[in-house]
């Protein structure tokens, strides 16, 4: 196989001076970019059941045809690649991330850069993350270009979608010093509705909003500002996702039309009265179980050498910060580390309960935030959220077509005609074992391989 780079965009091209990179292989294929894969265990991603030695017809980038080996008719021009003994499902998608802010060791407003957010839309597709959604602590004008940039062709990397300024009452937005000043602060329903307004004629892709009190520092948003955010938004077409922190916030969220909730309720479990009321909306739900990071007394098996996830690490991201990321377990306060496997719990049992009750739980787990990389997050998300109690089917229905469903990105998310030939080859079926995911043999995006030791080289310079 000959490897060559594709749309490698320089950046000074566009007037900026510096490199993004979209990294793809060739592939064995006739000019009419016509390919049968052929072999492969072949999870949809919808939750349907896999088909064993399957047969995937590409054509020109879109799937065209799917069915058991020997079933799906290939024109005599088509390529072929025998993908016998690995497992192929959709590339993931994420509904909750902050890139930009982390550029090796820091983390600070000024990271805030097309090229630091293209790193972190790159290390993403390097996992395996085909599509992020940012979530509301985004300035200027950079996440719109790149946005346009993809859309065009222009430029590669995970798919960004735009939330903008995301919208709380005064000192309620994010708290970190790198995301001052970024969150519209409203006390009316005028410049509540007026935020929305003008988010809308950016035509970001969502409206975020923070509801609760932020730890004691801020008011809560009121329920008649909130309701008119909601209101003003589905005015415009878009959909309304909220940090919430309280389980009564969030039974009135639901009931004023929230299309989305950001975290999990975390000052109680879920009753099964709010678990009823979320179904019966169609609430989506992005878990966010990232604080199960802090539940370990000692370094976990993901940082470990010789872990699949580790491994990913060492490829995609400096020495320096994996090293800080070790080190953080080190000389751990136990009465901290128990308190904390107490308020997890809450987030496992609600968790189950809403995947018992066939909730709507989507892929989102604040990507971005300090020492919590992108791509590498999406992936132990998965591992929670089996180990809170959802089953691996149910999990990869959660990060691939359900969260596609949710960004509103319906050529995405699931292996059927008529949708991009965007998947993952895995060395391991994460049916068995959620975690194989992490075994990553392959990227195809639009149908053509992706050049992960590239762009490793490229990640890690």
């Amino acid at each position: 196989m000959i490897r060559k780079t594709l749309g490698l965009t320089a950046m000074a091209a566009l007037g900026y001076g510096v490199f993004c990179f979209a990294y793809s292989k060739t592939q064995p294929q006739s000019s009419n970019s016509i390919v049968l894969y052929e072999g492969a265990r072949l999870i949809p991603g919808d939750g349907r059941q896999p088909i064993e030695s399957a047969a995937m017809l590409v054509e020109n980038g879109m799937i065209a045809r799917i069915g058991s080996r020997g079933s799906v008719n290939a024109p005599r021009a088509a390529s072929r690649v025998n993908l016998t003994g690995t497992t192929v499902m959709p590339t993931l998608v994420n509904a909750h991330g902050h890139p930009g802010f982390q550029r090796g060791l820091t983390y600070t407003a000024e990271n805030f850069t097309r090229e630091t957010i293209m790193d972190d839309l790159n290390r993403a597709l390097y996992f395996g993350v085909a599509a992020v959604q940012s979530q509301g602590i985004e300035k200027g004008e950079v996440t719109y270009q790149i946005r346009a940039d993809q859309e065009a062709g222009r430029l590669g990397g995970a798919r960004l979608r735009i939330a903008g300024r995301g919208i709380g009452a005064p000192n309620a937005g994010p708290g970190a010093a790198a995301y001052a000043g970024i969150a519209y602060e409203v006390t009316t329903e005028d410049q509540a509705r007026q935020a929305v307004r003008e988010l809308a004629a950016k035509k970001v892709n969502l409206i975020k909003i923070w509801v609760d009190d932020r730890n004691g520092r801020a008011p809560r948003l009121a329920p008649n500002l909130y309701r008119a955010v909601i209101d003003e938004g589905h005015k415009h077409g878009l959909q309304v996702n909220a940090h919430v922190f309280y389980h009564n916030d969030t039974v009135d969220l639901v009931n004023a039309g929230i299309d989305g909730l950001a975290h999990l309720v975390r000052d109680r479990e879920m009753d099964d009265a709010l678990v009823a009321s979320i179904v019966k909306h169609n609430v989506y739900v992005m878990p966010n179980l990232s604080p199960e990071w802090n539940t370990y007394s000692e370094l976990p098996h993901w940082l470990k050498d010789g872990d699949p996830l580790m491994l990913l690490l060492q490829q995609a991201l400096s020495q320096p910060v994996i090293e800080r990321m070790k080190k953080s377990y080190e000389n751990r306060n136990p009465a901290a580390v128990e308190r904390t496997r107490t308020q997890y719990a809450i987030l496992q049992h609600s968790l189950a309960k809403l995947a018992k009750a066939n909730a709507k739980i989507i892929l989102g787990c604040d990507t971005g935030l300090e020492d919590h990389p992108f791509g590498m997050s999406e992936q132990r998300e998965l591992e929670s959220m089996v180990n809170a109690g959802m089953t691996p089917m149910q999990v990869i229905v959660a990060a691939t077509s359900r969260a596609a469903e949710y960004v509103k990105l319906d050529k995405m998310g699931v292996l059927a005609a008529g949708k991009e030939a965007d998947f993952l080859v895995l060395d391991a079926n994460p049916l068995d074992n959620i975690t194989n995911t992490q075994r990553i043999s392959r990227i195809y995006i639009k149908g053509v391989e992706l050049d992960r030791p590239a762009l490793a080289r490229a990640l890690t310079r």
